[in-house]
């Protein structure tokens, strides 16, 4: 009988570089997988569902003592540590002994110690359950690293870095750490039908998100070069503007600033917004743009993955990792929000992107396909555990 495989730490299909994950690992393996899920309500409404098995943790009543003791650390101590280690308890009893748990949430050690917690909770819980983990596709930020942290990277049976600032990083306190790309790397493409006047040679894909507002450093900035940027494309070349979003969740919405600025400039007739798709039809319209500047990671990964020139509005790790591996340096590449000071920032990063995408898109037709083959890599660890 072979082993189940479950996937676990998943945020929800509304945040479709979730589903480009679970998608993408999907296709390699041999079995459907277990996905526990923070909103399988999602995962059913971008067909997700009909890939994976639906994990449901059941309901546990703590005991008194356990009770007493989450309210003493938490209120007291001022720690939620135990609370987090007491919820792992439970949710590992849903798992089968022997199986092969792989943690898909990517970042999620990048949020702080909450995640942090919950994450060695369910890695230690896990083992006791005769089960082996893998930290699948991940980055971390070294600087952010405590002695608890180097503990619970150690315990994982593999550890699958997507670039090689936290391959280095991860390896330090894990040897069965391995470097592979975003599985999301591999993801396919849907048919679509693309809007009259969207075309490969004329459009111009971008994505802003909430959270890269959140960590501007002068108040307004982003919006600000956003808007600089439209301008200068409207004013200085003849392509048209697709506004895409790639996470469509509740205080997290791309969609929102993105339609403060279709609102602004749609009179030019030049704006498109595209709606909300799964995640391989997101795929399809930003390959179907000349260039593109995004936010989320796996809006941009789409846009890597299919050629096409891209400036990364970054704000982590991930970002120059990502950019590093594939051109060698982020310099060009990845502009973070952090270092926004001045409001054409990014109309220069603009303007260099466009004057050379035609060199960097051969770039990538050259290397795209050898650095997607180090998943296969990935997942043939993954299939000897």
């Amino acid at each position: 009988m072979s082993k189940k495989i479950y996937m676990y730490f998943h945020a929800g299909s509304a945040n479709h570089g979730c589903e480009a994950i679970v998608r993408s690992t999907r296709q390699f393996l041999d079995t459907n997988p277990v996905l526990f899920s923070s909103d399988f309500s999602q995962d059913q409404k971008y067909g997700v569902d009909q890939l994976v098995e639906q994990g449901i943790h059941q309901d546990h009543e703590y005991s008194f003592a356990e009770k007493v003791k989450s309210v003493i650390t938490s209120r007291f101590l001022k720690s939620d540590k135990y609370g987090y280690e007491l919820v792992s308890k439970y949710e590992a009893v849903d798992f089968e002994p022997g199986s092969v748990a792989m943690s898909i949430g990517g970042d999620n050690y990048c949020y702080g110690s909450a995640y942090n917690y919950h994450l060695a909770g369910l890695n230690s819980e896990l083992h006791k359950r005769r089960i082996k983990t893998v930290l699948w596709g991940c980055s971390i930020e070294p600087s952010t690293v405590t002695n608890e942290m180097k503990e619970d990277f150690g315990k994982y049976d593999l550890i699958v870095a997507r670039e090689t600032i936290s391959f280095n990083e991860l390896r330090k306190y894990n040897h069965n750490t391995i470097l592979a790309c975003d599985p999301a790397f591999t993801l396919p493409k849907a048919m679509i039908q693309l809007p009259d006047g969207f075309s490969k040679d004329s459009t111009v894909g971008i994505n802003i998100s909430p959270l890269i507002q959140k960590n501007e450093t002068v108040p307004g900035i982003t919006m600000k070069n956003y808007e600089r940027m439209i301008e200068y494309i409207l004013n200085n070349t003849d392509y048209r503007i697709a506004l895409i979003p790639h996470v469509v969740v509740i205080d997290n919405d791309d969609r929102i600033p993105l339609d403060q600025l279709y609102q602004k400039y749609k009179a030019t007739g030049r704006l498109f917004m595209v709606e909300d798709h799964n995640c391989m039809e997101l795929k399809s319209y930003i390959a179907n743009c000349k260039m593109f500047i995004g936010a989320r990671t796996h809006a941009t990964i789409a846009a890597y993955s299919t050629n096409v020139p891209t400036l990364v509005i970054g704000y982590s790790t991930k970002a120059k990792g990502i950019a590093k591996d594939l051109f060698g340096s982020e310099d060009h590449y990845v502009l973070p929000v952090q270092a926004l000071r001045n409001e054409d920032d990014m109309t220069q990063a603009f303007e260099w992107l466009d004057e050379h995408s035609d060199a960097i898109r051969r770039h990538l037709g050259k290397i795209i396909p050898d650095y997607c083959s180090s998943i296969s890599k990935a997942i043939e660890h993954v299939k000897m555990l």
